[in-house]
């Protein structure tokens, strides 16, 4: 299939309901797969905890894990399906929410390195 990007997700997110999602990252860092791909244009990453209220958002040291996993979980599927690890779009306005933290989300591919 010839993806487009990503999409996140959080887990708080009312499309989500058990489904809706290709990956689901943990905050300890833990990674699960879906049985098969759902969209054909995008893979949706879907981070437990909710980022859309800033009193429920998950401590530091569980982000820190989650979101190192999430770029080796981008940069990997970005060289198995040929797509650009930059193309990583929220769902929507309200998710994966105002208080997720994009900018400690790495990615840099040019030498392997997050």
């Amino acid at each position: 299939m010839d993806y487009k990007g990503f999409i996140l997700h959080h887990s708080r997110c009312p499309s989500i309901n058990g489904k809706g999602f290709d990956f689901w990252v943990g905050l300890g860092g833990s990674v699960y797969a879906a049985p098969l791909l759902t969209d054909p244009e995008h893979i949706h990453i879907c981070f437990e905890g909710n980022y859309g209220e800033a009193d429920q958002v998950p401590p530091l040291a569980e982000r820190q894990s989650q979101l190192f996993a999430a770029g080796k979980l981008i940069l990997e599927l970005a060289d198995r399906y040929h797509i650009s690890p930059l193309v990583v779009e929220p769902h929507s306005a309200t998710c994966p929410g105002a208080f997720f933290p994009w900018n400690d989300l790495v990615i840099y591919a040019a030498d392997g390195y997050h």
